[in-house]
């Protein structure tokens, strides 16, 4: 770019930022800092349509013109385990303790549609995440917390659906109006089939329950997300930065195609869509991940797909730390590990962050690391001064470089996919690489060199392969008792007694009828979860009328 469209730039971002009327910021020493720092007034530079300036298209050094200055990232920790009564005492904990969002972890029987008292739930209910079977769980969830006022996001998605409406009846019965709700839903079942294989259905009705989803919210939930695309599992299942990042724009870009099926065009679309990453261990090419995932988003949208709002251009995304990241062997150097993970989220943009406990790698978080891990977080933004100027490492031949270098990649990945299309669609090449195994295939490949070289030594990782002397004593964990389960299914036991049960057939044949139909399964749905029908009844139905699926296996 040359130095007189960087110039006019610079005042287009000025008069933008100074609107905002912010305070001023110095270093500790009392060394006054800009906002954004670009070349010097009246130089060129070749990099720069790529750089630009923040909060101007393509988004590079990020979405708003006054950066965390004017808008701090959400602090969102990731939480839930044992009943809704003890996943909701930690929620207050975390509000209590500055935490501005909150995230909800689900236990193996939620995530996969089962309620607590099916059979092949023993052993599982209250552990890895919260139990939730039916709207009344729900409702204990969320108990004093007010849903207008605080954002949820839920990591959830084979089951999405049924556990999103069980989200708006609890909404409803603390008097909230549901157009003021704010947060997101996974529901990426894209990324289940290629990375963490947590599904019910094959492809098509998972696809069809999230085209459902996409206009509801349309019409009912302007600022609600109802689709978190997620590279973060797809990350922690073995694949390379280059190809989280595209794997996972991929899958964004099919989802706005399913949106365009449904009649949504692409400015419609493209602003219900939030993203997930994941920040690992590598600093500078984690920031340089960020940064080119919205400079493609937005090319992307505006370029291919037709988007002309500039809501539609924004890639707004979730960082968590890596859980893969943390060890055993030394657990207290998962402290570090979490840090230098989450500074690299802030120096690349995330607008929202959950970072990992250290204790995490050997059971749920117990209250004490989960408050060392909120504290992390805290010290970041108010102590360090990484937030007084917009992507300060934005110029860095290191960072441009690799930011330059990921995007030619996963372009050159996105180009893969769609060679596997049969229509040309994004959407069509995904689930022809998701049959083929072709996914599966290349995040096996890319997990067994990263293996090959931790026990090489070419990688090294503290506490693990090197540096294994130690004098850390035993760490103390969280444990789930028995008692938890059985106490969930007793309460599941006298929830269904006392309901009426006429109402939860009826409610449960309309849903059979509607899925046989092309109608929108989220009406009919939210009647079953109003009578207290329960996850697993909700999912039995779908399955009864749409199988289940099993992935091809390959050798």
């Amino acid at each position: 770019m040359d130095a007189a469209g960087i110039e006019a730039g610079r005042q287009r971002w000025r008069a933008r930022y100074e609107a905002a009327g912010l305070a001023e910021r110095t270093t500790l020493s009392g060394i006054p800092l800009e906002p954004v720092y670009g070349p010097p007034s009246g130089a060129a530079d070749p990099r720069f349509d790529r750089i630009g300036w923040p909060g101007e298209f393509p988004y590079t050094r990020g979405l708003y013109p006054t950066g965390y200055r004017g808008r701090p990232w959400t602090i969102r920790q990731f939480a839930g385990f044992g009943t809704a009564e003890q996943t909701n005492a930690r929620y207050r904990m975390i509000l209590a303790g500055g935490g501005t969002g909150l995230s909800v972890a689900f236990d193996m029987p939620t995530l996969m549609g089962r309620d607590s008292d099916d059979p092949r739930a023993a052993g599982e209910v209250g552990h890895c995440g919260v139990a939730v079977d039916s709207a009344a769980d729900m409702d204990t969830l969320f108990a004093g917390i007010p849903l207008d006022k605080v954002t949820v996001s839920m990591t959830i998605s084979g089951p999405a659906l049924p556990i999103f409406c069980m989200y708006l009846v609890a909404a409803e019965r603390q008097g909230v109006d549901r157009r003021t709700l704010n947060g997101t839903l996974q529901t990426d079942i894209l990324k289940e089939y290629i990375a963490q294989k947590e599904w019910l259905f094959p492809p098509e009705p998972h696809l069809r329950l999230i085209g459902d989803l996409l206009e509801f919210c349309a019409q009912e939930m302007p600022a609600y997300k109802p689709l978190s695309v997620s590279g973060y599992h797809i990350r922690e299942a073995g694949a390379t930065a280059v190809q989280e990042l595209a794997f996972t724009l991929a899958d964004g870009f099919g989802y706005v195609e399913l949106g365009r099926s449904r009649g949504l065009d692409a400015d419609a679309v493209a602003p219900l869509l939030s993203f997930f990453f994941d920040a690992h261990i590598d600093f500078f090419e984690e920031i340089a991940k960020f940064r080119a995932a919205r400079r493609i988003w937005a090319r992307w949208m505006r370029d291919r797909y037709g988007a002309r709002r500039e809501r539609a251009w924004w890639l707004r995304f979730h960082t968590q730390t890596a859980g893969v990241s943390l060890t055993a062997q030394q657990p207290a150097n998962n402290v570090v590990r979490t840090a230098i993970e989450a500074l690299a989220a802030v120096l690349g943009g995330t607008n929202s962050l959950h970072t990992n406990a250290f204790d995490e790698v050997l059971a749920l978080p117990t209250e004490h690391a989960a408050q060392v891990a909120l504290r992390t977080q805290q010290v970041i933004a108010e102590e360090t001064g990484v937030t007084h100027v917009i992507d300060p490492l934005g110029g860095s031949w290191y960072v441009e470089e690799l930011t330059d270098r990921l995007d030619a990649e996963a372009e050159n990945i996105f180009a893969e996919i769609q060679q596997l299309s049969a229509d040309g669609t994004m959407l069509s090449g995904i689930l022809r690489g998701i049959e083929t195994g072709w996914f599966t295939d290349q995040i096996a490949r890319a997990a067994f060199e990263q293996q090959q070289a931790i026990e090489s030594g070419e990688r090294r990782i503290v506490g693990v392969n090197c540096f294994t002397d130690t004098v850390d004593a035993p760490v103390e964990i969280l444990r789930i008792p028995p008692e938890v389960e059985e106490d969930q299914r007793r309460r599941l036991a006298a929830r269904k007694a006392h309901r009426d049960e006429s109402a939860v057939r009826r409610a449960l044949t309309a849903l059979r009828t509607a899925a046989r139909s092309t109608e929108n399964l989220v009406p009919p749905m939210l009647d079953a979860v109003r009578a207290e029908a329960t996850l697993g009844e909700i999912c039995g139905v779908l399955y009864d009328e749409w199988g289940g699926y099993e992935e091809t296996p390959r050798f």
